[in-house]
């Protein structure tokens, strides 16, 4: 009696489910990796150059600035100032924990205030001149500050810590009254500054300055100009 060997059945594997892949399945997968790899070797800095090929390109599609209204400026700035104010804004919500509702930003804002006398209001019984015209006499009003502005380029968030909840809702809005209110509470505080620093007398002497000098070239010999 004659017994024949009979080869054993390979268990079919990882190896030869591969080798059955058709190749139009093979080659999205090779390119996939490639890819993956060039952009690991760009990140890297492994090959030069391939920022100028993967790198970001910013597009400005903003349409025309549209004029609304024109008015004439009749009023002097006489004074100036920049500012800057680190605005530490906290938002706290009722009986939950700040990691779970809660926002805190650190923003520092950089920005200019201005002071100004309104020349435009001025009437015939505000400029008195003899009749030699050599004395002239004004009453101007006082010097207003104007409203203050926020410079973009020098203002920005320095952190902001938000709770579970709040990183969730940014998710799906950008936040922009979080932002606004910050840059709101900047402009609060660099008005309050110039408010205090004097730019209002400071406008009102140099404008005395200006018009003494302006009236004085015209040939008046005294020249008078009170705030009231």
């Amino acid at each position: 009696m004659t017994t024949t060997e009979t080869e054993p059945r390979r268990p079919l594997g990882k190896e030869s489910s591969a080798r059955r892949l058709p190749w139009w399945i093979k080659l999205p997968a090779a390119l996939a990796v490639v890819a993956v790899l060039v952009l690991l070797a760009g990140q890297l800095r492994l090959l030069p150059g391939l920022d100028d090929i993967f790198g970001s390109e910013t597009k400005d599609r903003s349409g025309p600035a549209v004029l609304k209204s024109l008015r004439d400026m009749s009023r002097y700035e006489g004074a100036a100032g920049s500012f800057q104010v680190v605005v530490d804004l906290e938002k706290d919500a009722k009986f939950l924990p700040d990691a779970i509702r809660g926002t805190r930003t650190l923003f520092v804002g950089s920005g200019t205030a201005s002071a100004y006398v309104d020349l435009g209001a001025l009437k015939e019984d505000n400029v008195r001149v003899d009749k030699e015209r050599t004395t002239a006499t004004l009453v101007l009003p006082h010097a207003k500050l104007a409203k203050a502005t926020l410079d973009p380029d020098r203002s920005y968030t320095v952190s902001k810590q938000r709770g579970i909840l709040d990183r969730l809702g940014d998710l799906f809005s950008d936040n922009p009254a979080g932002e606004q209110a910050v840059n709101k509470l900047a402009v609060r505080h660099i008005s309050a500054a110039a408010k205090d620093s004097g730019l209002t007398a400071r406008a009102e002497r140099n404008t005395t300055a200006m018009l003494e000098g302006l009236l004085t070239s015209l040939g008046f010999e005294k020249v008078t100009v009170r705030y009231a």
